[in-house]
């Protein structure tokens, strides 16, 4: 097989290279197993080898192949945990290489092409349907907490300081108050955003590529809330907080603290910043 373009980056890294490497092998026997045909591999996809595929029996289904992370690697267990109920169905799952079969969403469009407010509903209703009790084998959200806590200060030296340290302290006080305090441990998704909920036929949207926690719901909103393909504003971002809260009945205060430490925490990118990522975490440090 052929490594996609879009796949090339990830040979910046010695993991990445030595995934690359395994590919073919791992692309070859996930064929073999369940007796693929396939199409063209999907342009969209950096982190996976994703591509339609249809089974023997004639059923349309997506091959998945991920590289490995830290913040995938239970996508399995939230498809068969959620069993369908606004996400794909996880169709068959090979855990010694990880390779996912997958509902295939047609037409497949991004809820991101719908507009802002349509997202946003659709979202708003998809959230309660997703927030299903978990425990384990999922990783809890206040060992992930833990760890963002455990880099920031050292991250944040390494870029030399991008952000006033006020906002740093903002987030270290909430990664510390925040994780003995939650209430039902639900299963959330750290990157529920626009463009990971896609267009079927089963149910009108489906959530795809999740990156599933046990914890509370009000951190289910801080991927929704920073949302740049919804509005990157001060207003849009303030607007999402307060209708996702009222809509859904969140303590606001819990909501943005997580939303401002979760997105201060994934703002770093090497030694630079994601400068969207710091306005979102600015915009709710300034509205607590």
């Amino acid at each position: 097989m052929k490594i996609p373009e879009s796949l090339r980056a990830l040979g910046h890294s010695a993991q990445g290279r030595a995934w690359l490497d395994t590919l073919p092998a791992i692309f070859d026997q996930a064929v073999e197993r369940w007796s693929l045909r396939l199409g063209r591999p999907y342009t969209y996809a950096y982190a996976s080898l994703a591509m339609p595929a249809r089974l023997p029996d004639g059923t349309e289904a997506v091959l998945k192949l991920a590289f490995p992370h830290r913040e995938s690697r239970q996508e399995a267990e939230a498809l068969r945990h959620w069993d369908g109920e606004g996400a794909l169905r996880l169709l068959a799952h090979d855990p010694d290489s990880d390779a996912l079969l997958l509902e295939r969403c047609t037409p497949g469009t991004p809820l991101s092409d719908a507009g802002g407010d349509e997202a946003l509903a659709v979202l708003t209703g998809l959230l309660p349907r997703l927030w299903k009790p978990a425990g384990p084998p999922f990783t809890r959200l206040s060992e992930e907490a833990a760890w963002w806590a455990g880099y920031l200060e050292e991250r944040w030296e390494t870029a030399r300081r991008p952000f006033p340290r006020s906002l740093l302290e903002a987030a270290l006080n909430a990664l510390d108050s925040l994780p003995g305090s939650q209430g039902q441990q639900v299963l959330v998704n750290q990157d529920l955003n626009a463009g990971n909920v896609l267009r079927a036929g089963r149910e009108p949207w489906l959530v795809i590529d999740p990156k599933p926690l046990a914890g509370e719901r009000e951190f289910g909103v801080a991927p929704i809330v920073r949302g740049g393909e919804l509005g990157h504003s001060r207003a849009q971002v303030l607007m999402r907080l307060d209708r996702l809260c009222a809509e859904l009945g969140l303590d606001r205060e819990r909501a943005r603290a997580w939303t401002l430490a979760q997105t201060l925490a994934w703002s770093f990118e090497g030694e630079a910043v994601l400068p969207a990522h710091v306005d979102v975490a600015q915009w709710l440090h300034e509205a607590r």
